[in-house]
């Protein structure tokens, strides 16, 4: 979906079309006091009436923001301070992942009524199998991708951008060539002349790290990549990931749609309004980890889930991040017990600069109805 959480509020308010406006933060006071007064009629909230960027003052992240925005350098996770220096006449508007959610179920809906193997990817993306399908065929696949587009603007308002190639991996990069509301049909004759020329971290898959070590063995393209040999890979960077790069550079991706997956691992995490310090801060610090911890079990209880693998990671004020994790012998789901195993995490960590993030993740899942003997609960440790 293209810029799915700024176009879902574009619906909402449609007079902010064609202006620079980024999704971020919480609902504040504001927010809350003028969506009462436009109750019904948010279309007709002036423009004045949203807070600009420049105002802003926090540690707040962006999550997305529209293509206006971010032709002026804004982008997603960045925080929200920076980009109020790039652009400071963006207009705000918090998260209301409720309502995208609702917008994600509607699409995902429309899909299946035409394609129905389909992958979710999470809120706003898709893989779908169109070989089954009578249409698949004609004009590579273009003629059903645009009927796909055409059937999620008729039924949402919502524009997406389609990839279409034989295998996830390449769909996945085609479908950003596009965008915004693009179809790139990708065969397995355009891999030279349309993937080669890419960067390495064009590749899903290729974060910042590798692509970094690739860039110090001098390897800056995907066709680069793809002249180094498969053995001189995995002497560099291991045999399972080096033989990996090397599939990946020759476009070729075994998976399969997955209309089934389980998720694995579940976490919650907080940026703090301002750094806090372990021992000044104790008391605020034991009360946020302690309701990490129960949104984390609350989660893992509503979707049937328990945990072995229980862990912690901090962001310091520097941005470096450390993680610590334990793994118990019996899955839990219970709040308690992953406070207090989570807690021994933390004591293994640096606590000694100030923080800018806590995360609580559990791990090493499996469905709570395969597992009988569920562990007691635990004493609530202190922080």
């Amino acid at each position: 979906m293209d810029a799915f959480y700024a176009s879902v509020e574009l619906l909402r308010y449609p007079q902010l079309k064609g202006l620079p406006v980024v999704i971020g933060g919480a609902a504040s006071g504001q927010d809350r006091a003028r969506s009462l007064a436009y109750a019904g009629r948010l279309h007709e909230v002036p423009l004045a009436a949203f807070p600009r960027l420049a105002s802003y003052v926090g540690r707040g992240v962006i999550t997305t923001a529209t293509y206006p925005a971010r032709a002026f350098g804004v982008g997603s996770a960045m925080g929200m301070m920076k980009a109020a220096r790039l652009c400071p006449q963006a207009l705000m508007l918090p998260v209301d992942f409720a309502e995208y959610r609702r917008w994600s179920r509607r699409f995902k809906e429309v899909v299946v009524s035409i394609a129905p193997v389909m992958e979710d990817r999470g809120v706003d993306e898709v893989y779908i199998d169109l070989s089954a399908l009578p249409e698949a065929g004609i004009d590579g696949g273009r003629v059903l991708a645009q009927r796909l587009q055409q059937r999620i603007l008729q039924a949402t308002g919502l524009s997406c951008s389609i990839g279409v190639a034989p295998n996830k991996l390449i769909a996945k990069m085609a479908s950003e060539f596009e965008k915004p509301g693009g179809i790139a049909v990708v065969q397995p004759e355009d891999l030279q002349p349309r993937i080669w020329p890419l960067a390495c971290r064009k590749i899903h898959g290729v974060g910042p790290k590798t692509d970094a070590r690739l860039q110090r063995c001098g390897i800056h393209t995907i066709g680069e990549l793809a002249a180094r040999p498969r053995a001189w890979l995995m002497a560099q960077f291991g045999a399972a990931h080096g033989a990996w790069l090397h599939d990946a550079a020759w476009g070729r991706d075994e998976r399969p749609v997955l209309t089934e997956s389980e998720p694995v691992s579940m976490s919650r995490e907080t940026t703090f309004e301002r750094d806090l310090h372990a021992v000044h801060d104790k008391a605020l610090l034991g009360r946020i980890f302690t309701e990490l911890c129960e949104q984390v079990a609350c989660d893992l209880r509503k979707d049937g889930y328990l945990g072995r693998t229980i862990g912690i990671k901090l962001r310091y004020e520097d941005f470096k991040i450390v993680t610590r994790d334990h793994t118990i012998a019996e899955p839990t789901q219970d709040a308690a017990h992953i406070r207090r195993i989570a807690g021994l995490c933390l004591k293994r960590a640096p606590l000694q600069k100030p923080l800018r993030l806590l995360g609580v993740r559990v791990g090493s899942l499996l469905k709570a109805s395969e597992w009988r003997d569920q562990p007691a609960a635990q004493e609530l440790a202190l922080f």
